[in-house]
């Protein structure tokens, strides 16, 4: 299976690509997608991205991630989620939302098994 290319992105939208939902927030992974709720999790833009956000694309068997950290980047990633990543021997890239964007559609075009979760506002 393929990760879905992300069709769009405006400030508090998303949509993926054979996908009618239109999300905020999102996590995509190889064959699939999902509205990223930070209340499963307890998230919040500090601490920011915890690994129980990533574990649901990990076990996808994902070779990247890529995180959205918000447009204007409020949305923190400490170094244990990075470590958590990187432990599972998967590629991390930690980007504003609309750099992570394009990066998560290159490498998806390219055929990487790449999943991400991503931020649409601040």
């Amino acid at each position: 299976m393929s990760s879905p290319e992300i069709a769009s992105l405006s400030w508090g939208q998303m949509k993926v690509k054979g996908c009618s939902t239109t999300y905020k927030d999102c996590k995509v992974w190889p064959g699939g997608s999902r509205t990223w709720d930070w209340r499963e999790t307890g998230t919040n833009h500090s601490p920011g991205v915890q690994p129980a956000d990533l574990e649901e694309v990990v076990k996808k068997g994902v070779k990247t991630v890529v995180i959205g950290r918000g447009m204007s980047e409020a949305l923190q990633v400490p170094p244990s989620t990075v470590d958590y990543l990187k432990k599972n021997g998967i590629d991390v890239l930690v980007l504003q939302t609309e750099k992570a964007v394009e990066e998560y559609n290159a490498l998806a075009a390219q055929g990487v098994k790449v999943g991400g979760v991503f931020h649409s506002t601040c």
